[in-house]
């Protein structure tokens, strides 16, 4: 199993460890509703480096990731970043990531830690089409911190207080100095709260872990880990590969069709998102539950009339609300929030209502 640049800090802080994509990653350090409530109501810092790095460069990068994504790269400039998606030709998910223009030549790439190797293959497939492209995988070399929480940027300003990180806008990057090294901080995240997330070299992740811990010891950091990442974004309907979407899903039926531009030229899967539009016959919702009763990833899900309606994706217990919530992929003729639906739980029907997205209304960056 591999380890990330601060996994011995982890350990010594006493994190429950567990392997998630193949990484020894902490789930927990003082409990998740602990976690998570930092996160809401002050800052939490997690540790993200197990997520896979990838550099695109050369003359006709723009060209080659136009292709083998959905979103329109050509609607950003240097210093933006943009979520969008990489698809099979049927149309089904190869991942979800996030692409950072760096100049008009140089891209940089966060992709899913489960895919990171399945992405650079599908990547490196596609590459020859494409004059003078080369990828990098930097995934052993670079270390990933994320810090959020209507606190961050207070806590931020404490460890680069010259650097106006404040500025940033949603979606934008800037690289600063940190201990004789480049940091690039973006104003990205998972959790909904204003916040950054921070790619630099590993050996110096530790150093500004625990700058930040430091500096933001007054205010009720905590350091976060998977169990809540996972609350934190399920309460914004965030979709999570595996979960809200797969290879087997299109995204229109993911509520992510914002994020699919069928105007641009040419890119894969375009054909099969442009037949699914035509005859759009599920999506994904939210849902809550009356009772205690937690749903699961692929519990089934039923109409007021006890038939099968569509499956579980994601659910808990919120720790904002206090209540079971979910995802699910349904029908569409059972979409509309406030539809009284059912989930199936240990051969009992515990009675719910699809809900709007996202469940929490956080300070979003």
């Amino acid at each position: 199993m591999k380890k990330t640049a601060l996994s011995a800090w982890h350990e010594g802080a006493g994190a429950k460890m567990i392997d998630f994509g193949g990484f020894l990653m902490p789930v927990q350090y003082s409990g998740i509703i602990a976690e998570h409530k930092a996160v809401r109501e002050a800052a939490g810092l997690f540790d993200v480096s197990h997520m896979g790095n990838f550099y695109v460069r050369g003359e006709r990068a723009l060209e080659f990731l136009q292709y083998v994504t959905t979103n329109d790269l050509g609607k950003i400039v240097d210093g933006q970043a943009q979520y969008t998606l990489m698809l099979y030709p049927d149309g089904g998910i190869v991942d979800d990531l996030i692409i950072y223009r760096i100049s008009d030549d140089t891209f940089f790439l966060i992709v899913n830690a489960s895919n990171c190797e399945k992405d650079f293959a599908w990547l490196s497939d596609h590459v020859g089409q494409f004059e003078d492209v080369t990828l990098e995988n930097r995934t052993s070399e670079l270390s990933l911190i994320a810090l959020q929480g209507p606190k961050a940027f207070e806590v931020l300003g404490r460890v680069f207080p010259d650097a106006g990180l404040d500025k940033l806008g949603s979606f934008h990057f800037a690289t600063v100095p940190f201990g004789g090294a480049e940091a690039m901080v973006a104003r990205t995240g998972y959790t909904g709260e204003a916040g950054v997330e921070i790619c630099l070299p590993n050996d110096r992740a530790e150093a500004l872990w625990k700058a930040l811990i430091e500096a933001g010891k007054n205010d009720g950091i905590k350091p976060i880990g998977l169990g809540a990442r996972d609350t934190l974004r399920l309460e914004m309907g965030y979709s999570l590969y595996g979960h809200e979407i797969d290879r087997t899903i299109n995204p229109l039926e993911a509520r992510l069709k914002w994020v699919v531009k069928l105007d641009k030229p040419n890119f894969i899967g375009k054909q099969a998102c442009e037949q699914v539009e035509l005859d759009l016959r599920k999506s994904v919702v939210g849902f809550s539950l009356d009772g205690r009763a937690i749903p699961r990833q692929h519990f089934k899900v039923y109409n007021s009339d006890k038939q099968e309606v569509g499956e579980v994706c994601s659910g808990t217990v919120s720790p904002t609300l206090g209540e079971p919530i979910g995802t699910a992929s349904i029908l569409r003729d059972y979409a509309k929030p406030g539809t009284p639906v059912f989930v199936e739980i240990r051969g009992a029907f515990q009675p719910g209502t699809v809900r709007r997205l996202p469940f929490v209304h956080a300070d979003r960056p």
